[in-house]
């Protein structure tokens, strides 16, 4: 029977260590960035398409002022709604953040009237 003796640089051990525990978070958060990008993206081609930012913006406004609770929603399939379906109550303060699967509502309306 023989041993294996692993002759490794301890640097290069800890290093790829710290890789394997860092890059799968650095892919979450590359996920995130790009699903919030393609929502401006989206926003942008719908008003391409329909020439009516005011209409766009005028939906969005009323997909945030709605109080109804989703009990479906959760986090795998968050990213594949118009806004974000998690109800928070913070009115009047930023709700995009790093973690998020979309840009804030007021931040998309803001894209929006910028684009006219």
């Amino acid at each position: 029977m023989t041993t294996m003796i692993i002759d490794g640089n301890p640097i290069l051990m800890v290093l790829g260590l710290i890789a394997v525990i860092i890059a799968p978070i650095f892919g979450e958060l590359m996920k995130l960035a790009i699903s919030r990008k393609r929502e401006f993206l989206a926003d942008a081609t719908a008003v391409e398409f329909t020439r009516n930012p005011d209409g766009l913006i005028s939906a969005l406004q009323k997909l945030e002022d709605d109080t109804n609770q989703l009990k479906t929603a959760n986090n795998s399939t968050a990213h594949m709604y118009i806004i974000s379906p998690f109800k928070t109550n913070l009115k009047g303060k930023k709700k995009s953040n790093i973690w998020s699967t979309h840009p804030s509502t007021e931040a998309r309306i803001e894209a929006l009237r910028n684009l006219k």
